[in-house]
């Protein structure tokens, strides 16, 4: 309440020296009034403090320029802070999917590891089932066949070869012997018999009869299943061969020939 008084009685001096100034200003030949002296101390304090309040607001104002910067770069902090967060979640939930994908193929390996030690005795059994069968089966093409088997046996040995690679060559072994029940052939080879050994034809009529024929068509004969020998045929169906080995060459049409068959062994 005093300061308020104080202010307006200053106040109102200066008002009183300004009109005096206004009236009297520029003849120096009129002395000061007494309040006029009064005032100039009043005068001088006002503008020290004008000038403080100046200095304070230009302090005031950089303070709040400072403090909208810091503002500024206190909200870009924190969107900075809340996208990594999001981010981290994101990457920890990430991390635990890959943790649980790694467990997943980990068992799985182990699995693939248990069903190799299986496999491969299984390919092993495989290969010697078939070499069995050919060693049982007909006496045709047995180079080729056995040379499949061999190559076979080797490659089980290789450990630069996959084990799906060894199954599907395998496999394809077998496709192959299949395959011979459902088709003829004529070739050349050589006959052993009675420690003899000549080249003749022969013909192969799937798996269910196998003859052969001498160049000069003189001697023929067929395979004997149950006695696992080759037995002679009688002259008068050497024509039938010669006709069979024609057919099987694809140099004459399909057509009924009269060879003996040797009939699978029954079981007793």
């Amino acid at each position: 309440m005093l300061e308020c008084i104080y202010r307006f009685t200053v106040m109102r001096k200066i008002y009183f020296v300004i009109i005096f100034y206004f009236l009297w200003g520029g003849h120096s030949s009129i002395a000061a009034a007494p309040e006029t002296q009064e005032l100039i101390p009043a005068l001088n304090t006002q503008q020290v403090i004008q000038k403080e309040a100046k200095k304070s607001q230009r302090s005031v104002d950089a303070l709040d320029d400072e403090t909208q910067e810091l503002l500024t770069q206190y909200r870009l902090v924190s969107k900075v802070l809340d996208d990594l967060e999001a981010y981290n979640s994101q990457m920890r939930s990430l991390l635990a999917d890959q943790r649980t994908e790694m467990a997943a193929v980990e068992r799985q390996l182990d699995e693939i590891e248990v069903t190799k030690r299986g496999i491969v005795p299984l390919l092993e059994r495989m290969v010697e089932v078939l070499e069995h069968f050919i060693a049982l089966d007909a006496p045709f093409l047995p180079k080729e066949r056995g040379m499949r088997v061999a190559e076979l046996r080797e490659m089980l040995s290789r450990a630069d070869v996959a084990l799906p690679e060894k199954y599907r060559r395998i496999l394809e072994a077998y496709r192959i012997e299949t395959e011979y029940g459902h088709t003829i052939e004529a070739y050349r080879g050589e006959l052993h018999q009675q420690e003899v050994v000549r080249t003749v034809e022969f013909l192969r009529l799937g798996r269910t009869a196998l003859y052969y024929l001498s160049f000069d068509a003189k001697t023929a004969g067929y395979w004997d299943r149950q006695e696992k020998r080759w037995k002679p045929l009688p002259e008068r169906l050497h024509e039938s061969v010669v006709q069979g080995l024609r057919i099987a060459k694809k140099q004459a049409p399909p057509d009924l020939i009269n060879l003996p068959i040797s009939a699978p062994q029954t079981p007793p």
